[in-house]
């Protein structure tokens, strides 16, 4: 029976502050800073994400040849400045990564 009352807990707050921001959504303005400031958000947290995974994909930091990851991740950021496409990018950094992943495990 706790369980329940956890899950249900844990609902009543996601659902709070989920319906809060939206009932909202419309009816607040921001000031001019905060939105200029708002749009470095997504690329912030992408880069928190995408550089551990990339210079440290077993746990210890591996910033040499052998390292797949940072490769591919070198030559997608290549691709993207040359293509400015997000899709090519995705599919050819993604295409490189295998064909490494595949070359450098022989």
């Amino acid at each position: 029976m706790n369980e329940f009352w956890l899950i249900l807990g844990m609902f009543v707050v996601t659902f709070g502050i989920r319906f809060v921001m939206f009932a909202f959504a419309g009816k607040m303005t921001f000031p001019v800073w905060m939105q200029q400031s708002l749009k470095f958000v997504p690329p912030a947290v992408l880069t928190a994400i995408i550089i551990p995974a990339v210079v440290m994909p077993y746990g210890k930091i591996d910033i040499s040849f052998t390292n797949v990851y940072l490769l591919a991740a070198i030559i997608s950021v290549i691709i993207s400045l040359v293509t400015k496409s997000l899709l090519k990018t995705i599919f050819f950094g993604m295409l490189v990564f295998l064909l490494l992943k595949f070359l450098m495990a022989t």
